[in-house]
């Protein structure tokens, strides 16, 4: 039997509690159009819900999703607010010209390099920022040799992980 996979991320859905600065963030300073807004009310988990549900796209078709919550206690019961860190991230794949293009709106918006910083991982090089609602935002240019590189990466993957759960913890990166 043939395994398929998911076709493509349809969207990744958070909360916000200011709808008009995520999009000002998400719009005006990333360039991610605002594509819709649904408002709406529906019965869920015990209770009469009203939301707004706004989504900003992306190349592919697929979007991020942010709801706003009327009611202030639905705020509070469904706020995402958790231990920040620049591990628990979302990445997505861009080319040159738009990560800088979104480096100078950034820089435009007043954020400075601590808000925006870049790294050169070797295999790709990335920009992170963090939204006004604590999510980070990585934009990844690929190297130019990627395909090559994650043909390797996928030949190694289960040796890879075997030898560094068993403490060999050396890197596999010659690309940095």
């Amino acid at each position: 039997m043939t395994q398929t996979l998911p076709l493509r991320l349809h969207h990744h859905a958070w909360v916000t509690d200011d709808q008009e600065a995520n999009r000002v963030f998400y719009e005006d300073v990333l360039g991610l159009p605002l594509v819709a807004t649904w408002t709406e009310s529906d019965v869920l988990f015990g209770a009469e819900r009203v939301y707004s549900h706004c989504f900003y796209g992306l190349g592919d078709g697929s979007v991020l999703a942010f709801f706003q919550f009327a009611n202030q206690a639905d705020r509070e019961e469904f706020n995402t607010a958790i231990n920040f860190t620049p591990w628990r991230h979302i990445a997505f794949k861009v080319d040159q010209e738009t990560q800088d293009g979104m480096r100078r709106r950034i820089a435009a918006a007043g954020y400075s390099e601590e808000d925006a910083y870049v790294i050169d991982h070797g295999w790709c090089v990335s920009l992170y920022i963090t939204d006004p609602n604590g999510l980070m935002l990585e934009f990844t240019i690929d190297h130019p040799d990627i395909e090559k590189i994650e043909a390797e990466r996928r030949t190694t993957a289960h040796a890879d992980l075997a030898r560094w759960l068993g403490g060999d913890h050396t890197s596999n990166n010659p690309w940095r």
